[in-house]
């Protein structure tokens, strides 16, 4: 039952004020609970129901945030916060953020809220809805603030991640001597495009079997979330930040020196190869990108890991997660609605696990099935590469994104997805649509190898989908595409195909969709 909380003598101006934490705000330092009075303030958090399912989130994403959620309010109560904690299975929880926290507010008589600015738009504007005054304070448990971001992008006519990034090492210091960058290089992207090969050794993530607080939460899930898509067990995620730091420190020991070179690379039967899986902990608070950052420059120096592989990593927080952010504030809600490319199709089946004779497609919806995970090129190159040449409607890619990763939050996910991965933003995020034929993941996979289809083939039965699509997309789309320098040479290629061929790829390419979108398997 509802937890009572005590509130004795207190005056009119010393009521206490209700600080909202939230499943993505798990972090001691966070700015709404950095002025929080412990004798005065009541903390407030909540597992609702409409958090769940506003998408059908991943059992295992659920399962995370409500037993990282519970453990840090336990944290909280420990060094003397009061809390006040709604649980998803307590009747008397409200079924969402702001009804949850007018209900506290009744019980104690609280008249003001305190809340750190959400990652999601849809809860920004709940709150500012609320008929009490909320104090939103600034996130800054970011290396680079919505602010600074604006002022950074002001006047650029174009957002481009590199200079950013570039910024942002001159800023921290990270991997920098004497005003320039280590190696004499600023990334060593052309060093991590190597494919990979099966290997026994290989390091595997650090798995955490789960403890009681853990079990207790994946029977509650089992139980009310049977109907979404994806296995909640086994499930072996760090669920607080002892955890979390115990997964760095692991990564950092044994993958960190094989990253760079297996980063872009995908295996069948490999779906971690030598990736963090730390990306859940730095969105839910658990660990912080400056000592994330800080611990893999370190291995550098001791002579742990290589320059490519520190680089590559520290890239992909200090450069696309701090720039995607940025983008999202930039953006605003409206953002989430762009569709430069005009793509209305729906969400083909094999997404939800649908039957495919694609190998690749297959493969990663199986492991995202099974793990809540993909790495950053399946999900790029594989399930976003084919939303993108088969017409995909943005929003529809958005909200699978959003629900079957176990690190996806608003902030990260749509501009990511939205901008990069389907350039619905019309090129804010990217230069050039994110788009392959199967020459890239025959390249850099195994996938190709078991597939019905035969990635060598231009046309006919057998051709592989991805060529298809991809010369059916850059045709139907030239209008929009053909004068961006980054994607001439394809135009050029498309240009010195017999009339004759051409008109096969598109014949085919069309079927194939009709197909596609009729709802067969292909």
């Amino acid at each position: 039952m509802t937890e009572v909380l005590e509130l004795a003598n207190f005056r009119e101006n010393e009521m206490p004020r209700l600080i909202l934490v939230l499943g993505d705000q798990l972090s001691e330092h966070l700015s709404a609970l950095r002025q929080a009075e412990k004798g005065r303030d009541i903390i407030v958090m909540a597992e609702v129901m409409a958090e769940a399912t506003h998408v059908p989130h991943h059992p295992q994403k659920i399962a995370l945030f409500l037993t990282a959620m519970r453990k840090f309010a336990a944290r909280l109560r420990a060094q003397g916060h009061r809390v006040a904690y709604g649980r998803l299975d307590d009747p008397e929880t409200a079924p969402s953020i702001p009804a949850e926290l007018l209900r506290r507010a009744a019980e104690t008589g609280a008249t003001r809220i305190v809340a750190t600015t959400p990652g999601d738009w849809r809860l920004i504007a709940a709150l500012e809805a609320l008929p009490l005054p909320v104090e939103m304070r600034p996130d800054d448990r970011f290396l680079c603030s919505a602010e600074d971001f604006a002022r950074w992008a002001e006047g650029r006519k174009q957002l481009r991640m590199e200079w950013f990034y570039r910024e942002m090492r001159r800023r921290t210091g990270l991997l920098m001597q004497d005003g320039q960058p280590l190696g004499g290089r600023w990334n060593f992207d052309a060093e991590n495009r190597k494919p990979a090969a099966p290997d026994l050794l290989r390091p595997r993530p650090k798995r955490f079997p789960p403890d009681p607080e853990t079990e207790a939460v994946l029977d509650l899930v089992e139980t009310r979330f049977a109907g979404h898509f994806g296995r909640l067990r086994p499930f072996h995620w760090p669920t607080d930040r002892p955890q979390a730091l115990e997964a760095l420190e692991h990564f950092i020991t044994h993958a960190l020196p094989r990253f760079g070179d297996e980063q872009d690379a995908m295996l069948t039967d490999e779906p971690f190869l030598s990736h963090s899986l730390l990306s859940s902990s730095l969105n839910l608070g658990l660990l912080d990108p400056r000592e994330v950052c800080r611990a893999a420059e370190a291995a550098y120096h001791r002579g742990a890991a290589p320059l490519n592989a520190v680089e590559g990593f520290i890239r992909q927080i200090l450069g696309w997660r701090e720039f995607v952010r940025g983008i999202w504030a930039l953006g605003g809600p409206a953002a989430l609605g762009d569709n430069a490319l005009g793509h209305d199709a729906p969400l083909p089946a094999l997404f939800w696990g649908g039957p495919t004779r694609m190998a690749c497609l297959s493969a990663a919806v199986r492991q995202t099935r099974d793990l809540a995970y993909a790495h950053h090129i399946q999900r790029l190159m594989l399930t976003g590469n084919f939303a993108l040449l088969a017409g995909v409607a943005p929003a529809r890619v958005h909200e699978w994104y959003l629900a079957i990763y176990i690190d996806a939050i608003e902030w990260v996910e749509a501009p990511n997805t939205l901008g990069m991965s389907q350039f619905a933003d019309g090129g804010r995020l990217g230069s050039k649509p994110y788009v392959s034929s199967g020459a890239y993941i025959d390249r850099m996979s195994d996938y190709c190898r078991g597939c019905a289809y035969r990635v060598r083939d231009r046309t006919g039965p057998r051709a592989c989908p991805f060529n298809l699509l991809y010369w059916h997309f850059l045709d139907r789309h030239r209008d929009r595409l053909a004068g961006n320098p980054r994607m001439a040479q394809m135009y050029r290629t498309w240009d010195r195909m017999a009339p004759d061929h051409r008109a096969q790829v598109l014949s085919e390419a069309t079927a194939l969709l009709a197909r596609l979108h009729g709802g067969a398997e292909v």
